[in-house]
């Protein structure tokens, strides 16, 4: 049967990326696993935390693992897009590199021709030309050789021509061959970030992964120990049904014997809050789903500092004043009208059996003896001994 309430607990949950939020709600759950398992056995309420801190953790984590593995896919994809856009950058930066390297090579030949013009002019090559002409024997003999020489001028002319050309397409090839390089660093780069990305994004999905084994094996140890718990626990509470039941009694009895003879009496109306704090446990019945058993829960708690004072809801006559089993140090005050209110888990009962108090009176004072996980008042309403909803008797907004 526990296996079966166990996987009850972890039925998925809506998944969060608020860390915060995931720890609030496993508190949540375990705090509910507590007070269900009040009157069990501390390694039984201990195993219930586990089992409910777990089971609303479980589906978050699970869902991280797969989460996290969709981004792997991702940064996976996208450092192998980065690295072949990466390969694409090297290669076309290669083949523009050599087509600079080819430009280079024809301004260095088409230079070595412009030398060889300034050598020439420098060695007097002016000079020479005009000899040309000075030695033709007639006019046809001087426009030949002064053709000849206007050939040899635009050869020069289309020398340098090709020395400007030349440099001018080096400077192109060089400015397209840089842009070429910054783009194969810069695809480089982004290809190395996408891959620590993706190792990242591996690393965080192992560890999702491990996070998701560890609340397993956490849980099936909380099972474990809940199933050897299980006699102790269910003797626990017959335990407590017995002491509900003699509650009721011993009430009724009192209230036979001496109920005519108070006279005071609850005229009705709203009950003065016994102790300021805040509702931690409702009223009803309770199912705990690791024992399969119902259990009542007689009142209501409410938590409150250690020592904060306990007071009378109403006036009233004491007619119940010590230790009383699961309920600790246990004070019950009779108000008249079958009407009577107790007082659970006190750390100091500061009244007597007998003793006539008045509402708002400090009859003692909060505590967690008994069978109680925390400071609290155990708070109750009963009539005629039968336990009553308090929040019918209090304040709506329980100040």
């Amino acid at each position: 049967m526990l296996c079966v309430a166990g996987s009850m607990l972890v039925a998925p949950a809506p998944a969060t990326a608020d860390p915060r939020g995931d720890a609030k709600r496993a508190a949540r759950a375990a705090d509910r696993a507590e007070a269900v398992l009040e009157a069990a056995t501390e390694q039984a309420r201990t195993a219930a935390q586990r089992l409910e801190a777990t089971a609303a953790a479980l589906p978050v984590a699970q869902q991280k693992v797969a989460t996290t593995r969709g981004v792997v896919a991702a940064a996976r994809a996208q450092a192998n897009t980065a690295r072949r856009k990466a390969d694409a950058a090297r290669a076309a930066y290669q083949k523009i590199k050599g087509r600079f390297a080819a430009a280079q090579s024809r301004v260095d030949r088409a230079r070595d021709g412009v030398d060889e013009i300034a050598s020439a002019s420098y060695m007097g090559g002016d000079i020479a030309v005009i000899n040309v002409l000075v030695g033709a024997t007639g006019p046809q003999d001087a426009m030949d050789r002064l053709g000849m020489v206007g050939q040899v001028m635009r050869k020069q002319q289309k020398t340098v021509d090709l020395v400007v050309t030349a440099r001018r397409d080096v400077r192109t090839e060089q400015d397209q061959a840089g842009l070429a390089q910054r783009a194969a660093e810069a695809a480089e780069q982004d290809a190395t970030g996408k891959l620590q990305d993706a190792r990242r994004a591996e690393d965080a999905a192992e560890a999702a992964q491990a996070a998701v084994v560890a609340l397993a094996e956490s849980r099936r140890e909380a099972l474990s120990v809940a199933n050897s718990q299980r006699t102790a626990v269910l003797a626990k509470y017959r335990a407590a049904q017995a002491e509900e039941q003699r509650v009721v009694a011993a009430l009724q009895d009192w209230e036979s014997k001496n109920g005519g003879s108070y006279s005071g009496s609850y005229h009705g109306g709203m009950l003065l809050m016994p102790v300021h704090g805040w509702k931690s446990s409702e009223f009803g019945s309770r199912f705990d789903p690791y024992y399969r058993v119902w259990q009542l829960h007689a009142g209501v708690d409410i938590a409150a500092g250690g020592g904060s004072p306990i007071r009378a809801a109403a006036d009233g006559r004491v007619i119940r004043a010590g230790w009383y089993g699961g309920y600790g140090q246990y004070t019950c005050v009779f108000h008249g009208d079958k009407l009577s209110t107790c007082y659970g888990h006190q750390s100091e009962i500061q009244v007597y059996v007998g003793q006539h108090v008045r509402r708002g009176e400090i009859i003692g004072r909060v505590g967690t003896t008994g069978a109680s996980t925390g400071n609290h008042l155990h708070f109750e309403t009963r009539i005629n001994g039968e336990p009553k909803n308090p929040l019918k008797y209090l304040p709506s907004c329980l100040c």
